[in-house]
Protein backbone atom coordinates (compact mmCIF):
# COMPACT_ATOMS: atom_id res chain seq x y z
CA UNK A 1 0.00 0.00 0.00
CA UNK A 2 1.27 3.49 -0.80
CA UNK A 3 1.16 5.54 2.34
CA UNK A 4 1.26 9.31 2.56
CA UNK A 5 3.48 11.25 4.93
CA UNK A 6 0.62 11.81 7.34
CA UNK A 7 0.45 8.12 8.19
CA UNK A 8 -3.06 7.33 6.86
CA UNK A 9 -3.01 3.92 8.56
CA UNK A 10 -3.12 4.42 12.29
CA UNK A 11 -5.18 3.85 15.38
CA UNK A 12 -7.10 6.82 16.75
CA UNK A 13 -7.02 6.27 20.50
CA UNK A 14 -8.58 8.03 23.44
CA UNK A 15 -7.89 11.75 23.66
CA UNK A 16 -5.78 13.18 26.44
CA UNK A 17 -7.38 14.65 29.50
CA UNK A 18 -8.75 18.13 28.77
CA UNK A 19 -7.09 21.11 30.37
CA UNK A 20 -8.90 22.74 33.22
CA UNK A 21 -8.49 26.24 31.78
CA UNK A 22 -10.95 27.58 29.15
CA UNK A 23 -10.53 26.50 25.55
CA UNK A 24 -8.01 28.47 23.52
CA UNK A 25 -9.05 29.82 20.09
CA UNK A 26 -7.34 26.83 18.42
CA UNK A 27 -9.14 24.40 20.71
CA UNK A 28 -12.42 26.21 20.09
CA UNK A 29 -11.89 25.81 16.34
CA UNK A 30 -11.13 22.12 16.76
CA UNK A 31 -14.27 21.73 18.88
CA UNK A 32 -16.41 23.39 16.22
CA UNK A 33 -14.90 21.18 13.53
CA UNK A 34 -15.72 18.11 15.61
CA UNK A 35 -19.30 19.32 16.09
CA UNK A 36 -19.61 19.90 12.35
CA UNK A 37 -18.40 16.37 11.59
CA UNK A 38 -21.00 14.97 13.99
CA UNK A 39 -23.89 17.23 12.94
CA UNK A 40 -23.57 16.92 9.15
CA UNK A 41 -24.67 13.26 9.02
CA UNK A 42 -27.59 14.11 11.29
CA UNK A 43 -28.53 16.99 8.98
CA UNK A 44 -28.30 14.56 6.05
CA UNK A 45 -30.68 12.19 7.85
CA UNK A 46 -33.15 15.01 8.64
CA UNK A 47 -33.10 16.36 5.08
CA UNK A 48 -33.40 12.85 3.67
CA UNK A 49 -36.50 12.13 5.76
CA UNK A 50 -38.13 15.57 5.44
CA UNK A 51 -37.58 16.65 9.05
CA UNK A 52 -37.60 20.48 9.19
CA UNK A 53 -34.77 22.49 10.73
CA UNK A 54 -37.01 24.15 13.30
CA UNK A 55 -37.87 20.82 14.90
CA UNK A 56 -34.22 19.77 15.16
CA UNK A 57 -33.19 23.21 16.44
CA UNK A 58 -35.83 23.01 19.17
CA UNK A 59 -34.56 19.58 20.17
CA UNK A 60 -30.96 20.81 20.24
CA UNK A 61 -31.89 23.72 22.50
CA UNK A 62 -33.74 21.34 24.80
CA UNK A 63 -30.66 19.12 25.02
CA UNK A 64 -28.44 22.12 25.79
CA UNK A 65 -30.69 23.12 28.67
CA UNK A 66 -30.87 19.56 30.04
CA UNK A 67 -27.09 19.12 29.91
CA UNK A 68 -26.44 22.54 31.46
CA UNK A 69 -28.86 21.71 34.24
CA UNK A 70 -27.09 18.39 34.84
CA UNK A 71 -23.73 20.18 34.90
CA UNK A 72 -24.89 22.35 37.83
CA UNK A 73 -26.80 19.94 40.09
CA UNK A 74 -26.18 21.92 43.25
CA UNK A 75 -27.49 25.26 42.02
CA UNK A 76 -30.48 26.61 43.95
CA UNK A 77 -33.71 26.55 41.91
CA UNK A 78 -34.06 30.34 41.94
CA UNK A 79 -30.58 30.66 40.37
CA UNK A 80 -30.87 27.79 37.89
CA UNK A 81 -32.28 29.85 35.03
CA UNK A 82 -29.48 32.42 35.22
CA UNK A 83 -26.80 29.76 35.48
CA UNK A 84 -28.18 27.78 32.52
CA UNK A 85 -28.58 30.94 30.46
CA UNK A 86 -24.95 31.86 31.12
CA UNK A 87 -23.76 28.34 30.29
CA UNK A 88 -25.73 27.88 27.07
CA UNK A 89 -26.00 31.42 25.70
CA UNK A 90 -29.79 31.09 25.50
CA UNK A 91 -31.77 33.99 26.94
CA UNK A 92 -33.54 33.59 30.27
CA UNK A 93 -37.03 33.55 28.77
CA UNK A 94 -36.07 30.74 26.40
CA UNK A 95 -34.42 28.77 29.21
CA UNK A 96 -37.53 29.14 31.38
CA UNK A 97 -39.75 27.90 28.53
CA UNK A 98 -37.54 24.90 27.84
CA UNK A 99 -37.22 24.01 31.53
CA UNK A 100 -41.00 23.86 31.81
CA UNK A 101 -41.18 21.20 29.14
CA UNK A 102 -40.94 17.57 30.19
CA UNK A 103 -37.56 15.96 29.58
CA UNK A 104 -37.32 14.14 26.26
CA UNK A 105 -40.63 15.56 24.99
CA UNK A 106 -40.66 15.57 21.21
CA UNK A 107 -42.04 18.44 19.18
CA UNK A 108 -45.07 17.73 17.04
CA UNK A 109 -44.49 20.06 14.10
CA UNK A 110 -44.11 18.57 10.64
CA UNK A 111 -42.87 19.94 7.34
CA UNK A 112 -45.25 21.19 4.62
CA UNK A 113 -44.34 18.13 2.54
CA UNK A 114 -45.40 15.66 5.25
CA UNK A 115 -48.55 17.69 5.94
CA UNK A 116 -49.48 17.63 2.25
CA UNK A 117 -48.80 13.90 2.09
CA UNK A 118 -50.97 13.23 5.14
CA UNK A 119 -53.85 15.36 3.86
CA UNK A 120 -53.75 13.70 0.46
CA UNK A 121 -54.18 10.35 2.20
CA UNK A 122 -56.94 11.45 4.57
CA UNK A 123 -58.97 14.37 3.17
CA UNK A 124 -62.11 13.14 1.33
CA UNK A 125 -61.63 15.99 -1.17
CA UNK A 126 -58.58 14.15 -2.54
CA UNK A 127 -59.90 10.57 -2.28
CA UNK A 128 -61.81 8.46 -4.77
CA UNK A 129 -65.01 6.45 -4.14
CA UNK A 130 -62.87 3.56 -2.90
CA UNK A 131 -61.17 5.77 -0.32
CA UNK A 132 -57.83 5.71 -2.16
CA UNK A 133 -55.95 8.94 -2.99
CA UNK A 134 -56.65 10.02 -6.56
CA UNK A 135 -54.13 11.43 -9.06
CA UNK A 136 -54.26 15.22 -9.10
CA UNK A 137 -53.91 17.72 -11.91
CA UNK A 138 -51.00 20.08 -11.17
CA UNK A 139 -53.17 23.21 -11.29
CA UNK A 140 -56.76 24.27 -11.40
CA UNK A 141 -59.85 23.82 -9.23
CA UNK A 142 -60.11 21.12 -6.59
CA UNK A 143 -59.13 18.41 -6.55
CA UNK A 144 -55.72 19.53 -7.82
CA UNK A 145 -52.25 19.54 -6.38
CA UNK A 146 -52.37 23.34 -6.36
CA UNK A 147 -55.41 23.37 -4.06
CA UNK A 148 -53.83 20.67 -1.90
CA UNK A 149 -50.67 22.75 -1.53
CA UNK A 150 -52.59 25.94 -0.76
CA UNK A 151 -54.60 24.13 1.91
CA UNK A 152 -51.32 23.50 3.72
CA UNK A 153 -49.41 26.75 3.25
CA UNK A 154 -49.23 29.88 1.13
CA UNK A 155 -45.56 30.38 1.99
CA UNK A 156 -44.34 27.58 -0.28
CA UNK A 157 -45.09 27.53 -4.02
CA UNK A 158 -46.99 24.38 -5.10
CA UNK A 159 -44.26 23.56 -7.60
CA UNK A 160 -41.64 23.69 -4.86
CA UNK A 161 -43.78 21.47 -2.63
CA UNK A 162 -44.17 18.95 -5.45
CA UNK A 163 -40.40 18.94 -6.00
CA UNK A 164 -39.90 18.14 -2.30
CA UNK A 165 -42.46 15.32 -2.38
CA UNK A 166 -40.74 13.97 -5.49
CA UNK A 167 -37.33 14.13 -3.80
CA UNK A 168 -38.71 12.16 -0.85
CA UNK A 169 -40.09 9.52 -3.22
CA UNK A 170 -43.69 10.20 -2.19
CA UNK A 171 -45.20 11.69 -5.36
CA UNK A 172 -44.37 12.18 -9.01
CA UNK A 173 -45.71 14.04 -12.02
CA UNK A 174 -46.56 11.47 -14.70
CA UNK A 175 -45.66 12.79 -18.15
CA UNK A 176 -48.05 10.33 -19.77
CA UNK A 177 -51.27 11.66 -18.23
CA UNK A 178 -50.00 15.01 -16.92
CA UNK A 179 -51.21 14.32 -13.39
CA UNK A 180 -49.46 14.06 -10.04
CA UNK A 181 -49.55 10.56 -8.58
CA UNK A 182 -48.99 9.48 -5.00
CA UNK A 183 -46.30 6.79 -4.99
CA UNK A 184 -46.61 5.51 -1.42
CA UNK A 185 -49.39 5.10 1.10
CA UNK A 186 -46.99 5.43 4.04
CA UNK A 187 -44.35 8.08 4.67
CA UNK A 188 -42.02 5.32 5.86
CA UNK A 189 -41.13 3.34 2.71
CA UNK A 190 -39.44 0.53 4.67
CA UNK A 191 -41.39 -1.34 7.29
CA UNK A 192 -38.34 -1.64 9.50
CA UNK A 193 -37.34 2.04 9.37
CA UNK A 194 -38.51 2.69 12.94
CA UNK A 195 -36.32 -0.20 14.10
CA UNK A 196 -33.37 1.07 12.05
CA UNK A 197 -33.72 4.55 13.54
CA UNK A 198 -33.88 3.08 17.04
CA UNK A 199 -30.64 1.21 16.38
CA UNK A 200 -29.08 4.38 14.93
CA UNK A 201 -29.93 6.36 18.04
CA UNK A 202 -28.78 3.64 20.43
CA UNK A 203 -25.57 2.63 18.65
CA UNK A 204 -24.36 6.04 17.52
CA UNK A 205 -25.60 7.66 20.72
CA UNK A 206 -23.59 5.31 22.91
CA UNK A 207 -20.51 5.57 20.67
CA UNK A 208 -20.65 9.36 20.78
CA UNK A 209 -21.30 9.33 24.53
CA UNK A 210 -18.17 7.22 25.01
CA UNK A 211 -16.05 9.56 22.88
CA UNK A 212 -17.39 12.67 24.63
CA UNK A 213 -16.83 11.12 28.06
CA UNK A 214 -13.21 10.42 27.09
CA UNK A 215 -12.66 14.02 25.98
CA UNK A 216 -14.23 15.32 29.20
CA UNK A 217 -12.59 12.54 31.18
CA UNK A 218 -12.49 12.63 34.95
CA UNK A 219 -10.30 9.55 35.11
CA UNK A 220 -12.51 6.72 33.83
CA UNK A 221 -12.17 5.80 30.17
CA UNK A 222 -14.25 3.97 27.58
CA UNK A 223 -12.58 1.84 24.93
CA UNK A 224 -12.96 3.89 21.75
CA UNK A 225 -10.50 3.33 18.91
CA UNK A 226 -10.55 3.27 15.12
CA UNK A 227 -8.36 1.93 12.35
CA UNK A 228 -8.30 3.95 9.14
CA UNK A 229 -6.54 3.77 5.79
CA UNK A 230 -6.36 5.83 2.59
CA UNK A 231 -5.39 5.02 -0.99
CA UNK A 232 -7.44 1.86 -1.44
CA UNK A 233 -8.89 0.62 -4.72
CA UNK A 234 -12.47 -0.61 -5.16
CA UNK A 235 -11.14 -4.16 -5.31
CA UNK A 236 -9.32 -3.65 -2.02
CA UNK A 237 -12.49 -2.28 -0.41
CA UNK A 238 -14.42 -5.37 -1.50
CA UNK A 239 -11.75 -7.58 0.07
CA UNK A 240 -11.72 -5.43 3.22
CA UNK A 241 -15.50 -5.77 3.63
CA UNK A 242 -15.11 -9.54 3.74
CA UNK A 243 -12.36 -9.26 6.33
CA UNK A 244 -14.48 -6.92 8.45
CA UNK A 245 -17.47 -9.27 8.36
CA UNK A 246 -15.27 -12.25 9.33
CA UNK A 247 -13.68 -10.26 12.15
CA UNK A 248 -17.07 -9.28 13.54
CA UNK A 249 -18.22 -12.89 13.54
CA UNK A 250 -15.09 -13.91 15.44
CA UNK A 251 -15.63 -11.09 17.93
CA UNK A 252 -19.29 -11.97 18.34
CA UNK A 253 -18.69 -15.67 18.86
CA UNK A 254 -15.97 -14.95 21.40
CA UNK A 255 -17.66 -12.19 23.38
CA UNK A 256 -21.29 -13.35 23.50
CA UNK A 257 -20.63 -16.53 25.54
CA UNK A 258 -18.19 -14.69 27.80
CA UNK A 259 -20.73 -11.94 28.51
CA UNK A 260 -23.46 -14.49 29.19
CA UNK A 261 -21.15 -16.22 31.65
CA UNK A 262 -20.63 -12.91 33.46
CA UNK A 263 -24.39 -12.33 33.62
CA UNK A 264 -24.93 -15.83 35.00
CA UNK A 265 -22.17 -15.28 37.58
CA UNK A 266 -23.80 -12.01 38.71
CA UNK A 267 -27.13 -13.76 39.18
CA UNK A 268 -25.56 -16.68 41.06
CA UNK A 269 -23.75 -14.27 43.39
CA UNK A 270 -26.82 -12.01 43.75
CA UNK A 271 -24.69 -8.98 42.88
CA UNK A 272 -26.46 -5.68 42.11
CA UNK A 273 -26.76 -5.57 38.32
CA UNK A 274 -27.60 -2.01 37.28
CA UNK A 275 -24.94 -1.49 34.60
CA UNK A 276 -25.19 -1.93 30.84
CA UNK A 277 -22.62 -2.52 28.10
CA UNK A 278 -22.68 -1.99 24.32
CA UNK A 279 -19.88 -3.26 22.07
CA UNK A 280 -19.88 -2.37 18.39
CA UNK A 281 -17.83 -2.55 15.23
CA UNK A 282 -18.51 -0.24 12.31
CA UNK A 283 -16.97 0.36 8.92
CA UNK A 284 -17.41 3.38 6.66
CA UNK A 285 -16.05 3.90 3.16
CA UNK A 286 -15.99 7.08 1.08
CA UNK A 287 -13.93 8.79 -1.59
CA UNK A 288 -10.80 10.54 -0.35
CA UNK A 289 -11.10 14.32 -0.05
CA UNK A 290 -7.63 14.79 -1.55
CA UNK A 291 -5.89 13.09 -4.49
CA UNK A 292 -3.67 10.07 -3.83
CA UNK A 293 -0.18 10.99 -2.74
CA UNK A 294 2.86 10.51 -4.94
CA UNK A 295 5.06 9.79 -1.95
CA UNK A 296 7.28 6.74 -2.12
CA UNK A 297 5.90 3.53 -0.59
CA UNK A 298 6.82 3.07 3.03
CA UNK A 299 6.28 0.14 5.34
CA UNK A 300 2.79 0.38 6.83
CA UNK A 301 2.78 0.54 10.59
CA UNK A 302 0.22 0.95 13.34
CA UNK A 303 0.75 3.85 15.65
CA UNK A 304 -1.08 4.65 18.87
CA UNK A 305 -1.54 8.22 19.93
Amino acid sequence: MTMDLHDPLSIAADAADPATEPYSPLEQRALLQACRAVLRPMARLAVGRGLPFGEVAELLKQCFVEEARAAHPGVAPHRAVSRISTTTGLNRREVTRLMQRSSGEATARSSPATQAFTRWLSDPAFLGPDGAPVPLSPQGPAPSFETLAHSITRDVHPRTLLEELTRLGLAQLDDADGRVHLLNTAFVPREDLDRMLAFLGANVGDHLAAAVANVLSDGSRHFEQALFADELSDDSLDAARGLISDTWQQLLHGLAPALQALIDADKAAARPAGQRLRIGLFAYTDAMTRPPTTALPITPHIKEH
